[in-house]
């Protein structure tokens, strides 16, 4: 395919890049708007870029029925596109990143990227990330990679990517394995390659599901866990350190992951849970022997995006154990040395 027939899709969402003002009823800019302001995007290399405005909400207001539609328009679009970047806002953007990359079916590189500032700010980081998202999405070189966040020059595998200071414009970041590559004067430049596609083939949002995410906090008395009932169809805790819970609470995990898948992530946010260091009541071996799942290297949020993908997609026990014991099994970015 040559440059004159590189064809880059972006569809926005709304949040920070297009916000103008700080009030509740401010305007925000179009998705055409937004690419004219963003002079990088595509121009002087013969990408096209073609502009789809999907919603204009702030990312916290996104649902999985949102997320499910722009799954299923990214899905339509990508055979017939280089690639296609995602414009939202940055308090879900891993999580949006994340079921993305679980659920989409093309080889087309699709990236996802926001910004820290509003465009009326000094020092709008929005224009350079979307300049960056579309130079990663259409370059060939970039395509296996999974789904990809492009912000601050840098490019996340969306596997580890997270959201890690509340106003810093260089706040993602991969704790325990680092960029993919860089943006460098407007052109990728990979230094790592994951292995393994982090799941095949690709979950299909089926069904509804729900899944709780409860955070165990210290002197914890069990009474979120007694809240999750027949309303949830699996439940992600983030115990403490690689996986430990309070010797109280042992019973009623134990009880509920009889009845429904239970994943076990840390709290902490990056590193895996262990398996086997740990024997006491609450450790790890003791949680995983009674019927918890390892979340292995997944911090709790996408552990519960993945648990509710599976279950979307059908998956019963014995699937969703399978699924995750393979992720766990990949561990870090086992990366290769680019060329």
């Amino acid at each position: 395919m040559s440059a004159a027939d590189q064809v880059v899709r972006i569809f926005t969402l709304g949040g920070t890049i297009s916000a103008l003002g700080g009030d509740a009823g401010s305007q925000r800019l179009s998705g055409e708007q937004l690419v004219a302001t963003s002079t990088g995007a595509g121009q002087g290399s013969g990408v096209r870029t073609e502009v789809e405005d999907f919603r204009r909400l702030p990312s916290s207001s996104l649902s999985f029925e949102d997320l499910g539609e722009l799954v299923d328009r990214v899905n339509d679009v990508a055979e017939d596109s280089t690639g296609v970047v995602v414009v939202q806002g940055t308090d879900t953007l891993e999580e949006t990143a994340f079921l993305l990359d679980l659920t989409c079916s093309s080889a087309a590189t699709v990236v996802v990227t926001g910004a820290m500032r509003r465009p009326d700010l000094p020092g709008a980081d929005g224009p350079a990330n979307l300049a960056g998202a579309v130079a990663v999405a259409a370059d060939p070189g970039c395509r296996g990679l999974g789904v990809l966040a492009v912000l601050a020059d840098e490019i996340h595998a969306a596997r580890y990517v997270r959201k890690t200071h509340t106003t810093s414009i260089a706040t993602f970041a991969s704790p325990g394995a680092g960029p993919l590559g860089l943006v460098v004067e407007g052109k990728p430049r990979l230094l790592l390659r994951p292995p393994h596609a982090t799941v095949t083939p690709p979950l299909r949002l089926r069904r509804p599901a729900r899944v709780a995410l409860v955070t165990l906090a210290l002197g914890d008395g069990g009474e979120l866990l007694d809240a999750v009932d027949d309303r949830f169809d699996g439940l992600v805790v983030a115990a403490f350190g690689a996986g430990h819970a309070p010797s109280w609470l042992v019973a009623p995990l134990t009880a509920l992951a009889a009845r429904m898948p239970v994943v076990l992530a840390s709290r902490t946010g990056s590193g895996p849970i262990l398996s086997a260091t740990y024997r006491g009541p609450g450790s790890e071996h003791d949680l995983l022997g009674r019927g918890l799942l390892s979340a292995g290297f997944l911090a709790p949020a996408k552990a519960r995006l993945l648990l509710h993908a599976l279950l979307a997609d059908g998956a019963g026990r014995e699937r969703i154990a399978a699924s995750f014991e393979a992720l766990a099994q990949l561990g870090g970015i086992g990366a290769q040395p680019e060329g």
